[in-house]
């Protein structure tokens, strides 16, 4: 049997690491380093010549990284050189604002696409890979405002969907990311072209949408025929609105009025209708 020394030489080798130890560290010992909760031990790992770019990918990789050893990396310009761990640092959630804005703007197109749509990543890092993106279309080439039309985050697809290119167009409003509240953006927009108006009028989706068919209606660049077949399913308050002085052109005005002295007759009134139900159609009392 081993006597009490030997076991009291054995547990010492299993004492907390220290600062000490992670300087000299390698091999084994240094990987096992990189996962230790205190910051003292992974500051000073960072000062040891052992240490390498994958090791700092594992460091980085730890959400629980203390905000005090990303200020560190974010310092050395050594582990900046290197494409994948600049974006590790510019993604991670305890890099510092100002930093991480720094490193977003040398990211590729396609990572700041994949930052902006991360469910893990933070609602501001999100926004601020977004306007990176939104920063840098006015250079882009088609090809790319075709794949971000088709596949970026809603608030990119909807400003390309307003540039109007007939190869965007089509792409960004089957985007899956789009939402009713980027097409009314564009909808509002002055001098968006008749034919982003057309397709979004002619969209299985969007065409569907009772706000979107009410931003549709206001709109003069819609054709009368596609207004006049939205008023039925709009609610009289809403063609009250619309018929009021200034909304909408002066025949589309007739037809509002029209409209509304036909549900009159037919016994609705305002009280009985309530606001769109959550599947973008007004709901009814009965």
């Amino acid at each position: 049997m081993a006597d009490s020394n030997d076991l009291t030489k054995t547990n010492d080798t299993r004492d907390p690491p220290t600062a000490q130890h992670a300087l000299a560290a390698s091999g084994e010992e240094l990987a096992a380093l990189l996962h230790s909760n205190v910051e003292e031990v992974l500051l000073t790992l960072l000062k040891n010549p052992a240490l390498t770019e994958t090791d700092v990918a594992v460091l980085l990789a730890r959400k629980n990284l203390p905000a005090g050893v990303i200020e560190e990396l974010c310092k050395r310009r050594e582990w900046l050189k290197t494409y994948a761990l600049k974006k590790a640092l510019a993604c991670h959630p305890h890099t510092p604002r100002l930093a991480s804005l720094r490193l977003l703007r040398e990211l590729y197109l396609m990572d700041l696409m994949q930052i902006a749509l991360l469910p893990g990543v933070s609602a501001e890092l999100k926004r601020n890979a977004e306007d990176q993106l939104i920063a840098r279309l006015p250079q882009l080439p088609l090809g790319q405002k075709i794949t971000l039309g088709r596949r970026g985050p809603a608030r990119v697809a909807g400003l390309l969907l307003a540039e109007g290119h007939p190869l965007v167009v089509s792409v960004a409003l089957d985007n899956s990311h789009l939402t009713a509240a980027q097409i009314l953006k564009v909808l509002a927009r002055e001098g968006v072209s008749e034919s982003v108006i057309h397709a979004i009028a002619q969209h299985r989706k969007w065409s569907c949408d009772y706000n979107v068919r009410l931003a549709l209606v206001r709109n003069p660049a819609t054709t009368l025929a596609t207004s006049l077949s939205y008023l039925p399913e709009l609610t009289v308050s809403d063609l009250h609105e619309l018929a009021a002085p200034g909304i909408v052109p002066h025949p589309l005005r007739k037809y509002l009025e029209a409209e509304i002295q036909r549900r009159i007759q037919g016994g609705e009134k305002l009280v009985a209708e309530k606001e769109p139900s959550d599947d973008g159609q007004p709901s009814k009392d009965t």
